[in-house]
């Protein structure tokens, strides 16, 4: 009896296991107090009278049998309720179970999508830990809880259609309204690392990523800041102009800083043909130089992601910058970058090349054999952008204007000359600014 008692409370009531609880005590502390008053009034007296009329005796022999019969309906009731309540208890260690198989599996999902997104999500949602709804992936994504910044831009910029309206959701969680273009771009781009963003200019994967995800923005911010621009290719081009004047201004290598008329004349003829007001601009200007973007830190799991399938690994010998000697460094090439250690074991890089825009060439070196160079073609003393972990365990920028590397043989060298080609791109940044520009220029003669 107690099983239909629960499943007619718990069930067909939406009653929770808590109220359950509190439902049958009172229903015990009731019968308790209903029981003493029926016991109270049918209370014979302590010694039975001996001159008893027939009709007499047989009332008092009802009431005797009906005593008799509470007694054992309340010892009936006891047991049934001890049964509940053993129920109960058992219902509540389920419950508990439940919860534990729950964030198991909930954990397990998150590290799952850590290594590859999109297998991460259809195990949450198979397991019914999350619903299929763009919006529902989106919130989930939103939050972050346990999640790589890493994966989530990748799986933000995929092409495929449930993706595109998970991005779509994903931006319209962002309230933009009355905030200024800066802090706009620091408040929806917190999950993209270091590398990922500002300090190389790309997102992961290729330039299609970065397109769609700044279109989504900008649809976004306009959709905020009615009036603020004409349309969204000039937010557009504008968000990228100020992640440019970011990395000039700030990084210590640029030599010559970009003043705010320079700013101001890369910007002109934007805003479908016409300029962006010179006092907005100004303030963008002045709001970066103050106060640079916030980089957000990579997650711990970000470098062991990206190392997990690399194109190319091993040891080779690599000249220092200024002290030129050579040193043993043990290299992973993946993801378009050039990461080199100290020890196989280590968890973080001494040093990290981006090779977009650079060119290789194989060298004679009359120290070292099976030498080749990275360096950059026409920019003849340029530094290459890059950096690495000090001895005292900050990140600098790196001062190379080369990078000389010998490897072991022959073929291992030709190998790695091959491998580093192949990776080898050149920053899509500069030609999708150029497409969007472009198409800026096509509405002002149309019109």
């Amino acid at each position: 009896m107690g099983r239909f008692v629960q499943q007619d409370l718990c069930n067909k009531h939406g009653l929770s296991v808590a109220m359950f609880h509190t439902v049958l005590n009172l229903c015990t502390i009731s019968f308790q107090f209903f029981a003493c008053l029926i016991f109270e009034v049918i209370q014979l007296p302590a010694k039975v009278p001996s001159d008893l009329t027939s009709a007499e005796q047989v009332e008092l022999d009802n009431i005797q049998k009906r005593k008799r019969e509470l007694l054992k309906d309340e010892e009936r009731l006891k047991d049934e309720i001890q049964e509940v309540v053993s129920e109960i208890e058992n219902l509540d260690s389920m419950e508990e179970s439940k919860t534990l198989k729950r964030n198991k599996h909930m954990a397990m999902g998150r590290k799952k999508f850590n290594m590859d997104p999109k297998k991460g999500i259809l195990f949450l949602i198979e397991n019914e830990l999350l619903k299929s709804s763009p919006e529902e992936i989106a919130q989930f994504l939103y939050k972050g809880e346990g999640l790589n910044k890493t994966a989530i831009g990748e799986y933000l910029g995929e092409r495929d259609d449930l993706n595109l309206k998970v991005l779509h959701a994903f931006v319209e969680l962002h309230e933009f309204a009355n905030l200024n273009l800066v802090q706009a771009l620091s408040e929806v781009f917190w999950f993209m690392s270091r590398r990922q963003f500002l300090w190389s200019f790309r997102l992961p994967g290729e330039a299609q990523k970065i397109d769609r995800m700044m279109e989504s923005f900008a649809t976004r911010y306009c959709q905020c800041n009615t009036g603020v621009f004409q349309s969204t290719d000039t937010c557009y081009v504008l968000s990228f102009a100020i992640i440019m004047l970011n990395t000039s201004l700030h990084n210590p290598n640029v030599r010559e800083k970009p003043t705010v008329e320079r700013f101001i004349s890369m910007n002109r003829g934007i805003n479908e043909g016409g300029d962006l007001p010179e006092e907005l601009l100004r303030n963008l200007y002045d709001s970066i130089k103050n106060e640079p973007f916030k980089i957000p830190e990579d997650d711990g799991n970000d470098l062991t992601h990206t190392f997990f399938n690399p194109d190319r690994e091993g040891w080779l010998l690599k000249l220092g910058g200024k002290v030129k000697t050579w040193k043993r460094r043990w290299f992973i090439l993946t993801d378009n970058c050039l990461y080199y250690f100290e020890y196989t074991t280590d968890k973080e890089p001494r040093g990290i090349i981006p090779l977009e825009n650079l060119c290789i060439r194989e060298v004679d070196d009359p120290k070292k054999p099976n030498c080749f160079e990275l360096f950059i073609q026409n920019n003849k003393g340029c530094v290459i952008k890059a950096c690495k972990t000090d001895t005292d365990g900050r990140v600098v920028e790196g001062k190379h204007q080369v990078y000389r590397i010998s490897a072991p043989t022959v073929e291992e060298k030709d190998e790695w000359i091959k491998c580093i080609k192949a990776s080898i791109s050149r920053d899509p940044f500069y030609d999708m600014l150029a497409t969007r520009k472009k198409r800026i220029s096509v509405k002002k003669k149309q019109t």
